[in-house]
């Protein structure tokens, strides 16, 4: 502790009242030494066994490798390499289930919001128009209910080999339900060529589960329909969490992160 420490320094014989004076200006000193100047700014709870003790990379920084990596062909490599495996293992265990199924999360796995987080500078917007694409700001809302995203080649080569193999595919989505929102997602899906799937879920409005949780739920609802899902394709680690699926292929996303 720090009283012990004042007790143990060789400090000249001085008056009381000027000992007095030095302890408490060695106090003070520890004290602005162990204060947190930005700790006002700082609102959101941090997960530090995820976190490195090392000075992090300089945001503008890591911006240009994100957006190298995206518009390189690395991204697009790194997917394709994900839902070839999962194509693999959909074809070989179609004939052997009953009722097979596959199950696809929607932005960044089975529809590409890449021109609105580029033109987002990799931040989030969630409202304002998105009428200056290329260029930003792009409110996600409206980008969402434009429908313009376009398929991942690799998901959709997923998609059209499951149906040929006789497997539903079902989307489960963290988008929220809304009678807009849906048709503006189904509509977008099929202009991105994806036609003749089993279910689309949205998240309802005021679900307060985790996304785990709810999109977990979602499967087991399709599994109580008699299906085996034998695929489970997502982005985020919490589109694949809590079971209820053979097996789970996680795609490539340095953008975001939804816990």
């Amino acid at each position: 502790m720090f009283h012990l420490a004042i007790s143990r320094m060789k400090v000249p014989r001085l008056r009381p009242a000027a000992r007095l004076m030095l302890a408490t200006a060695l106090l003070l000193a520890a004290g602005a030494a162990r204060a947190e100047p930005q700790a006002s700014v700082c609102t959101r709870t941090y997960a530090p066994a995820t976190l490195q003790a090392g000075q992090p990379l300089n945001l503008g920084q890591l911006k240009n490798q994100l957006y190298f990596y995206a518009c390189s062909g690395a991204y697009d490599a790194d997917l394709n390499k994900v839902l070839a495996d999962a194509q693999s293992y959909v074809e070989m265990r179609a004939a052997q289930v009953t009722k097979p199924a596959l199950v696809l999360d929607i932005d960044e796995t089975s529809l590409s919001n890449l021109p609105e987080i580029l033109a987002d500078d990799f931040g989030f917007i969630p409202n304002g128009a998105c009428d200056d694409l290329p260029k930003g700001p792009c409110g996600f809302t409206a980008w969402e209910l434009s429908g313009r995203a376009k398929a991942f080649d690799g998901t959709l080569a997923l998609f059209n080999a499951a149906k040929a193999h006789h497997v539903a595919i079902f989307f489960v989505t963290g988008r929220k339900e809304s009678p807009a929102l849906r048709e503006a997602t189904e509509k977008n899906l099929k202009a991105a060529g994806y036609d003749g799937w089993g279910g689309l879920t949205l998240r309802p409005q005021g679900d307060n589960r985790t996304v785990a949780g709810y999109k977990s739920g979602a499967r087991e609802k399709i599994s109580e329909q008699g299906y085996t899902i034998i695929a489970n394709v997502g982005d985020q680690q919490s589109d694949l969490d809590g079971g209820f699926a053979e097996r789970a292929y996680k795609l490539p996303n340095p953008f975001y992160f939804i816990p």
